[in-house]
């Protein structure tokens, strides 16, 4: 048979803010320095030790002219009190030195693989007491249900609850391999390239792009089947000259910087929004989290 459950533990203790007054007065010696230490009056210190000695059945302190004294059950009371409360201020620092240890971010996943990770060196070069910890994650978290401190997204900076910095303008242009474009060039206007097989052609930043150009964004003639609906395997396909993507230059620079992709149009569109780093309001002073917003930032400038 199945054995009983134990009930739950319930110590039977006395109300904490009265053990922590009885602390502190015994620490001191005197009423009126545990009330300064506390953000009490003195009068609140007497009442609290007052309620613990009720509890107790004895007095704790001899009340005597302009001073106190432990009494035996103070003294041998007092030394169990300190060390619990020891205790508890070692666990509740070590905790904070836990959580300003790991960074948790959530990001979408090219920001992250193809713009933060390559920078992320930097980072740690500055803070290596800080890990770091990214989630490829492209729905936006509950910061209050997660253990997730900040959060890389897309959008228009307005999420309630959260600070938000305005990190890089969603920005984007058509880009292909150099082998690509000698296959299926020259190209001399933009309305050229829309004859050449397009990565994901019915994307809405084409028809933005074909708008800013002055263009209609007729329908693809030829095109490809698969659909990749993550930039970086769209970068990914067209380094290998599967068609020509629509993407943001600025996260493939070092893929154009070394020819892997070009720029057919200096022309970039936007659709107005932006990729912020947000984090909840009552976070903002958090040492880890200053820390990481002031280099992203700095990292942004930069490039």
């Amino acid at each position: 048979m199945p054995k009983n459950p134990e009930p739950p533990f319930q110590p039977n203790l006395p109300p904490l803010a009265a053990i922590r007054a009885f602390e502190a007065a015994a620490r001191h010696q005197s009423f009126t320095r545990a009330a300064a230490e506390l953000g009490m009056t003195q009068a609140a210190v007497s009442y609290q030790v007052k309620l613990l000695e009720d509890r107790l059945g004895k007095p704790l302190f001899h009340r005597l002219p302009r001073k106190v004294e432990l009494s035996e059950t103070g003294r041998r009371l007092a030394p169990a009190v300190s060390e619990a409360f020891r205790g508890l201020t070692a666990a509740f620092a070590a905790m904070r030195d836990h959580d300003d240890g790991v960074l948790a971010i959530t990001a979408v996943h090219t920001f992250a693989t193809n713009w933060l990770v390559p920078r992320l060196g930097g980072f740690q070069a500055l803070h290596p007491e800080i890990s770091v910890r990214v989630d490829l994650n492209g729905r936006n978290v509950d910061f209050t249900r997660e253990e997730i401190d900040l959060g890389l997204r897309g959008g228009r900076g307005q999420w309630p609850g959260l600070k938000a910095d305005r990190l890089l303008p969603i920005s984007f242009t058509p880009l292909c391999s150099p082998d690509f474009m000698a296959r299926n060039g020259p190209w001399s206007e933009p309305a050229d390239l829309l004859k050449a097989p397009r990565l994901d052609a019915h994307d809405e930043w084409w028809r933005l792009w074909c708008a800013a150009a002055g263009i209609e964004d007729t329908p693809p003639t030829t095109s490809s089947n698969v659909r990749l609906d993550v930039q970086s395997l769209l970068g990914t396909a067209a380094i290998a000259g599967q068609g020509t993507a629509i993407l943001m230059p600025a996260f493939f620079a070092a893929d154009i910087a070394a020819g892997r992709l070009v720029q057919p149009f200096a022309l970039t569109a936007t659709d107005g929004t932006a990729y912020w780093l947000v984090y909840p309001e009552g976070r903002a002073r958090a040492r880890k989290i200053r820390a990481f917003r002031d280099w992203i930032l700095a990292e942004v400038e930069r490039s």
